[in-house]
């Protein structure tokens, strides 16, 4: 028999692991039906992607049935995706006086495919056209700016975006700003200029959410002190499980969480997986190697050229560095445990990505990972906010801020 004390701390054990989110793994089979019936009511919100690109630069339609893409309305369908960011992102070398036409021109794309496809899509701009969209069986179309830049040093920019739909901004992208440090680019401001805070303190009076995601971490924790509302990582991983510059060290994912915000979690194998890509870089070598060697022995015969090149991926398909997509689910319980349930989510950064986890490659997928989550023990409700209920959250209370500042349009 057990002695009280024993008891008692099985019972403070318990607890915590309830209250991380780590209670005991489910058997598959009831994972199954967890996972089925947060499907039917949870909305999935999935905080990145960068699908705009392919519609504005090759014509790509959300609705073609066979799309190479990662998001397609079919993948969404499948996937129960509900609600979309779209970025609306200008490569930081784009010359500098058009960074806004670009930006316009990616922004009116999305306006287009949304009406194009009004029986499926919708396009929201609160955490209520969210929900109203989704009860109406509808895909919530959203954007994001990603990048500081596009503004072009110009505040009155924030204003046009937001009443074109847009519904957050990425402080800084690969690059500087000339008012905020990036976290892949050297130190130029010491984090945010006093322009910088005052870009954060315009979209908190606008209700745009500011995502540090790319930032330096000074830059992060420059936002955090002028901001009146919760932050947004829209697609970033943690640090303590992969050590990169634009992943969120384990202090600031707490200080996070204290702020009210979220961590979307990002996709992207590098992000992921320790080393991914020094061995996805030698990986790909081997694979040149081969293909080159098999361009020069058929050379003469296309036919055999392509079965030989076919051969050579699936036999090299299974020895991928990609991680499984189940690491997906590492980063959500590591955030999880650091800072709690309320404070993760998902920002896929598909269709940006060159890599994603095995079984995870494009949106029609995110069952799978509901599935893996249903099976490490978590509970419909914490399910329910991990999918989109936080993001939802972040939205109303960013909502709530400009509201109380006289200024929300």
């Amino acid at each position: 028999m057990c002695s009280p004390r024993r008891v008692l701390e099985m019972f403070l054990f318990c607890a915590l692991a309830a209250s991380v989110g780590c209670a005991s793994d489910r058997a598959p089979a009831e994972a199954a039906k967890v996972a089925e019936r947060v499907l039917r009511h949870a909305i999935i919100i999935d905080t990145h992607a960068d699908t705009p690109q392919m519609m504005l630069d090759k014509g790509y339609d959300l609705g073609q049935p066979d799309s190479p893409y990662m998001v397609s309305i079919p993948k969404m369908r499948q996937g129960h995706l509900d609600a979309e960011f779209f970025s609306i992102w200008v490569d930081t070398s784009w010359p500098k006086d058009d960074l806004i036409h670009r930006a316009l021109d990616l922004i009116g794309v999305v306006h287009e495919q949304a009406e194009r496809h009004a029986d499926t899509l919708g396009i929201a701009t609160t955490a209520d056209d969210i929900v109203r969209l989704h009860r109406q069986g509808k895909i919530a179309v959203l954007m994001g700016v990603e990048g500081g830049h596009i503004i072009q040093d110009d505040l009155r920019a924030l204003d046009a975006y937001y009443r074109l739909g847009v519904r957050y901004m990425t402080l800084t992208h690969t690059a500087n700003t000339d008012w905020a440090d990036s976290s892949g680019d050297k130190p130029k401001w010491n984090g945010l200029t006093d322009f910088g805070r005052q870009v954060v303190e315009r979209m908190n009076r606008l209700g745009m959410m500011v995502d540090i995601s790319h930032v330096s971490d000074k830059t992060f924790y420059d936002a955090l002190a002028v901001t009146k509302a919760p932050l947004i990582a829209s697609h970033s991983s943690c640090r303590a499980l992969c050590d990169v510059p634009r992943d969120m060290d384990d202090d600031m994912i707490r200080a996070l969480a204290r702020n009210g915000g979220v961590i979307d979690i990002n996709f992207y194998s590098a992000f992921l997986k320790p080393g991914w890509e020094e061995d996805h870089r030698k990986f790909s070598l081997r694979v040149d190697a081969d293909e080159a060697a098999a361009k020069k022995q058929y050379a003469n015969d296309p036919k055999k050229l392509a079965e030989e090149i076919s051969n050579i991926h699936e036999r090299y398909q299974s020895q991928s560095p990609d991680p499984s997509y189940t690491v997906i689910a590492d980063h959500i319980d590591h955030v999880v445990k650091v800072a709690g349930v309320d404070h993760v989510g998902l920002g896929s950064d598909f269709d940006g990505i060159v890599s994603a986890p095995k079984g995870m490659e494009d949106a029609s997928k995110l069952p799978d990972l509901v599935r893996e989550l249903a099976r490490r023990g978590y509970s419909e409700e914490e399910l329910t906010k991990i999918l989109g209920g936080n993001l939802l959250r972040v939205m109303r209370q960013v909502e709530n801020v400009a509201r109380a500042s006289g200024s929300h349009q």
